[in-house]
């Protein structure tokens, strides 16, 4: 799809998801207060978010990094996720909490949870910024959400269309429509 010239619709400016994250990073901070917080954050998507809402939490913690795949180039889920890149650290005795940009099918989030449940945390969570519950394949929802969206292909902050427009400050979704 060339989205350069399909129609851009503004959902979530610059200015709304910093209120939004720094909000996140509050709550994060009160919940994990007196203990030991390893954000897990999931590449590629995750990692602008990420960045931003661990510079939001008032805490000390580690951030660690896992790359999955189950999309490829594609806009819907192979339903097979496959660890790329694994955490390089012990979590026994770690509250985890791992960070994506969006759970919408919840394959992934499902799978990775149960991944690193297996290594011992003291406890595990997510945090998404975006969750699209009508596309929900696997029954979870995630513990920390930025935003509830519709089944629309939302690109920027993070958010890809064939590994392009990561770096736009804000999220936008693209319809059908040409310019």
């Amino acid at each position: 799809m060339d989205i350069t010239k399909k129609k851009w619709e503004t959902m979530y400016t610059e200015e709304d998801i910093a209120k939004r994250v720094k909000e996140l990073g509050k709550q994060i901070t009160e919940d994990y207060k007196d203990k030991k917080l390893m954000v897990v954050a999931l590449l590629r998507g995750s990692f602008i978010f990420c960045a931003d809402l661990v510079r939001s939490i008032d805490l000390p913690l580690r951030v660690n990094f896992m790359t999955t795949s189950s999309y490829g180039n594609s806009e819907e889920t192979s339903g097979t996720v496959k660890v790329s890149s694994d955490v390089t650290v012990d979590l026994e005795g770690y509250d985890v909490l791992v960070v994506d940009d969006i759970t919408d099918s919840a394959v992934t989030m499902d799978f990775v949870l149960k991944h690193l449940k297996a290594k011992n945390p003291a406890s595990i969570k997510s945090c998404v910024l975006l969750d699209k519950p009508s596309r929900r394949k696997v029954d979870l929802v995630p513990d920390y959400c930025g935003y509830e969206v519709e089944d629309k292909f939302v690109v920027g902050y993070g958010f890809d269309c064939g590994d392009y427009f990561r770096n736009v400050p804000y999220i936008f979704n693209v319809t059908d429509e040409d310019r």
